[in-house]
This record gives structure tokens, C-alpha cells and sequence, in this order.
């Protein structure tokens, strides 16, 4: 069984994490950069207090910031650390065969570095990303939904929080963890050119997953159960690295930044509230949160919305997706229905069968629109809305007439800071742009960036199997049906999807992570004497 968190690492508040330094080799790595040194690690302590209160020594090897390839664009983001268990409640571990947590730390499309870690869940922001935000928590009540990135734009929350308690947690476990830095959208050289956007994050992190898997036999854990893991846009990247892997259309890319010669598929994906999926993302947004008010009590502009929602029926009519449990075809005029029943309804009864009988009847009392019979939470759509309240951003909500999101800042180019990415947004430009048009290179980069394209329109064999998805219900970050049409198109497939909302949680909340833990050991088959065939 796994390890249960109260929260998130011990920056963000309920993890322990001591750490105590002893001198292990001295060895350093003397190769072309590209070669792992299973000797150059410093023997590390750490005491991980798990859901109930109990208390795990954990002593691992640790390897400082390794550089995965070998024509760094900036070696301080381009680099990944490596933790692996030695001992755990005083017994002897081996990790060689050890599933591998690939942890990212990304938020907003931000710069992350690990340059500076000195231990596990150590690695963060860099490039005046600032550290992530949000606590994630591993209780049942409700919690805030995760700050925003105090540097990030307004309009993206910028968090890794929910993935820093899994990285602990694996490490208890008996799992390798290693945490990638990446290059994110704020980079700029001294030539005011912006090295960061996209899709500089995801060919990073398709570099450190080649590095790994050219080093099998020298680094620890199985290079070929390597379960990526991240939160917003480390959601969506860990989403995209489980979707592409292997795809020819990074070669051109990885070559050039010297990634290693190998394979960069990975095995499992685990992704909180994923930002993705782009250029569809403000006609989903209006699709879902079309009616509720910003937080200002300002009503958005509808004509703009019911446009954009247009967009998205036509969009989600042309996927092609059924729902899970044989709900049938997806499409706008039932998507509501869908997400009641298949995850809002179900979130909610969970959530209250948990309670003692008196704090279930004083939520319900307070929140009247649900119907509590035979242990069972029923409610309306229209009555769901009004329970979240405000929506976070304005419309359209990524792709901004007047180019002030952290998306437009994604796809900048050259000492360009924000385009247009959608020809709605680029056709409505406010900035004064004497082109109304999208620039030539964006529809491929959109999808190099986007999961969905990997798993629609150009189906990828090559890409991970088992999908471990979650959002909180009040997160209106994004839009509602963007999990769960990655997770439709993954169960589409055939893969193992495991996908829910938790209850009244907002952006970056991870209040299960023992049982992702949990997931991973059966996924990959893994027991701590070895992994099992």
C-alpha cells in the first residue's frame, strides 16, 4: 500500500523534510556530459511523515544538476537531478530496478531550474520564475485554490505544488526520482531574443527523458518505466511527453540542442489540472464558464463568448470521442451531462460519505443544491456553476485580443514577446498589428505543443498507456471538458486511464497522492524486491 501526504513538499507546508549530508564518492563525471557517473553522489537523509502522521527515514544518493545534453541553449535549466533510495525505516533498498518518477516542476510555461538543488523536491523555478505556488493537500476537506505565481501573468497560474509531495512519497516508496529543468517562455539573451517558448520546454524534456534511457545500467531505476508527473503547464507538458513519445517531428529539434540517441516514449503519465490543448482552450473556456462573472462581479463580453463557444462545438464534433462507461459521442449539447455524471456528481458523493454524519448535514445545509439520498450526491449543471462562483479569467482566455497572456508570451519568437496563436484572437488583434493573420510557423508549432494532436489526429503508437489525470472542480484555470477529452482520447485508444475530480479543490490541488504512489507500483508491476513480470 502506499504512503498517504498531508501535503505538498515541505516549502509548501505538512511534509517533513530534513536533510543531513554525508561525503559518498568523490568521483565526478570525466565524459562528454552525456554519460551518467553512478559514482558522484552525496549521501543524503530525509524524513518523510506520511497521511497518518507516521514518521519514514529516508537515506538516498543524491546527484547534483547533471547537464542532459550536449549542445546546451542554457545549461542552468537544461540540466536534471537524480535521487535514489538507499535505505528506508533503517532496511537496505535497491533501487536498480525501481519505477523512475520523472517529476517536472514547470508552471505558467516558465523557466524551471534543479541548478541549485541540494536534495530531493528541491528543483523550482528559475529565470525570475519564482518558486512554485500552491500547497497541495491530502485532506478531505476543501482547501484554497493554489496562488498564483507572483511573477507569472494574471491570466496563468503558475504552479508545480502538487507534484512535490509525490516526489517524497516515490522516494519513500523506493523509487528513483528525477526532476528535469527546462527552458521556459521568459528566456532572453542578451540580443532581447526569447530562447524559452515554445516548444523549447517539451524538447527539454524529451532530451532528459533520452538522456535516462542512453544511460540504462548506469543510472538507477528502470529506464523503461519512467512515469512523467506534473502540474498545470508541467501538467500539460507531462500529458504531451506521454503522447509523443518518439514522435519524428522533435528529431530536428533534439538533434540540435545534442539530445542523446535514444528513445524519448515514456511509461506512464501523471498530470494535475494539464493546461492544454491551446488553440481550442477559449472556446472550451466559454463552453464551460461562458455565464459565471469575473471575480469583480463584471459580466464578460457574451457576444465574444457565444462566438468562441461556437468554435468549440465545432471542435469537439469534429474529435470524435466517446465518453467512458459507454456514455456515447461527446459533443457540446451533452458535454454537461457527461461531466455531472461521470465526475462532478461522483467527486461530491465521495467527498461527503467521507464526513462524519454532522459536518455532512452542515455542508449540505450550506450548500442546498445538493440532493443527499441513498449516499448518493445529485445536482444540476446550471446549479454546479453557480456553486464555483466566479470564473479566474477573462474571455478569450488564452489567447488575448490585446496579447497579455502567459500564453501569447508561449509563442513569441525571436525578440517578439507575445503572438497570436488562434485566428479568432489574431483576427480581432487590438494591439494595433498590421497583420491579422497568425504567423506561418504557428500551426506547427501548436502541435508540437498540444497532447491532443498525438492522440486524434495523428495517433501515435509509440505513446505511454497508462494515464493517472486529476483537476479540482472549482479550478476555472481551464476549461472542464480539457482533462477529460485527453482522457476520452486515451480510453479511446485502449489505454488505462485513471481520471477524477476532487471536490470543491481548486488549481494545482493533489489530494491523493498515496494512491498515486499506489498507482504507479501497479502500472509497472513494481514490488520492492524487484518488479514483477
Amino acid at each position: 500500500m502506499g504512503i498517504g501526504a498531508t501535503a505538498g513538499a515541505a516549502a509548501a507546508g505538512g511534509l517533513a523534510l530534513s536533510a543531513n549530508a554525508s561525503t559518498g564518492s568523490t568521483s565526478t563525471s570525466t565524459d562528454d556530459g552525456l554519460v551518467f557517473d553512478p559514482d558522484a553522489w552525496t549521501k543524503l537523509t530525509t524524513t518523510v511523515t506520511d497521511t497518518q502522521g507516521t514518521e519514514h527515514a529516508v537515506t538516498y544518493h543524491f546527484w547534483k544538476a547533471i547537464t542532459y545534453v550536449s549542445k546546451p541553449v542554457d545549461a542552468t535549466y537544461q540540466s536534471l537531478i537524480v535521487s535514489a533510495p538507499v535505505e528506508i525505516d533503517g532496511t537496505a533498498v535497491d533501487a536498480s530496478n525501481a519505477p523512475i518518477l520523472l517529476a517536472n516542476s514547470v508552471g505558467g510555461y516558465m523557466p524551471s531550474s534543479v541548478a541549485d538543488a541540494t536534495g530531493v523536491g528541491a528543483g523550482g523555478m528559475g529565470g525570475g520564475g519564482g518558486a512554485p505556488g500552491g500547497a497541495p493537500t491530502g485532506s478531505a476537506a476543501p482547501s484554497a485554490s493554489a496562488a498564483s505565481n507572483a511573477n507569472a501573468n494574471e491570466n496563468t497560474n503558475a504552479t508545480g505544488g502538487a507534484t512535490s509531495s509525490n516526489q517524497l512519497l516515490a522516494l519513500a516508496a523506493g523509487y528513483v526520482v528525477i526532476e528535469p529543468g527546462a527552458r521556459g517562455r521568459t528566456l532572453k539573451n542578451s540580443s532581447g531574443e526569447y530562447y524559452g517558448t515554445a516548444p523549447a520546454a517539451i524538447v527539454d524534456l524529451k532530451a532528459a527523458v533520452r538522456y535516462i534511457k542512453s544511460n540504462k545500467g548506469r543510472i538507477p531505476g528502470d529506464v523503461e518505466r519512467i512515469v512523467s508527473a506534473g502540474t498545470s503547464a508541467g501538467g500539460a507538458l507531462s500529458s504531451l511527453l506521454g503522447a509523443s513519445g518518439d514522435s519524428p517531428v522533435y528529431d530536428r529539434l533534439l538533434k540540435e540542442i545534442g539530445a542523446a540517441d535514444a528513445s524519448d516514449a515514456i511509461f506512464a503519465v501523471g498530470a494535475w489540472c494539464p493546461i492544454t490543448d491551446l488553440e481550442h482552450a477559449d472556446g472550451a473556456y466559454e463552453w464551460n464558464w461562458g455565464t459565471n462573472v469575473l471575480a469583480s462581479g463584471k459580466q464578460v463580453d457574451q457576444a465574444v463568448s457565444k462566438e468562441l463557444q461556437s468554435q468549440f462545438a465545432e471542435y469537439q464534433a469534429s474529435l470524435k470521442l466517446r465518453g467512458l462507461n459507454g456514455f456515447g459521442a461527446l459533443t457540446a449539447r451533452n458535454y454537461d451531462e457527461y461531466l455531472v455524471k461521470q465526475y462532478l456528481e461522483p467527486s461530491a458523493t465521495s467527498y461527503l460519505a467521507a464526513l462524519s454524519e454532522s459536518d455532512r448535514e452542515t455542508y449540505l445545509a450550506k450548500n442546498t443544491f445538493i440532493t443527499w439520498k441513498n449516499g448518493r450526491a445529485t445536482f444540476t449543471w446550471a446549479d454546479f456553476l453557480t456553486h464555483v462562483g466566479a470564473r479566474k479569467k477573462t474571455t478569450p482566455a488564452f489567447d488575448a485580443f490585446d496579447l497579455s497572456t502567459g500564453e501569447n508570451n508561449l509563442f513569441g519568437a525571436g525578440t517578439t514577446q507575445n503572438r497570436h496563436f488562434t485566428a479568432y484572437s489574431a483576427k480581432h488583434d487590438t494591439t494595433g498589428l498590421t497583420s491579422k493573420r497568425v504567423a506561418s510557423d504557428i500551426p506547427e508549432k501548436l502541435h508540437l505543443m498540444n497532447p491532443m494532436y498525438h492522440l486524434v489526429e495523428k495517433v501515435n503508437g509509440r505513446r505511454s498507456k497508462h494515464w493517472w489525470i486529476r483537476l479540482g472542480t472549482n479550478d476555472t484555470d481551464t476549461s472542464h471538458v480539457i482533462s477529460a477529452n485527453l482522457a476520452a482520447a486515451a480510453k479511446g485508444l485502449g489505454d488505462e486511464v485513471n481520471h477524477l475530480y476532487y471536490w470543491d479543490q481548486g488549481h494545482g490541488a493533489n489530494t491523493d497522492p498515496g494512491d498515486f504512489i499506489t498507482w504507479i507500483a501497479e502500472v509497472t508491476g513494481y514490488r520492492k524486491a524487484g518488479r514483477t513480470k
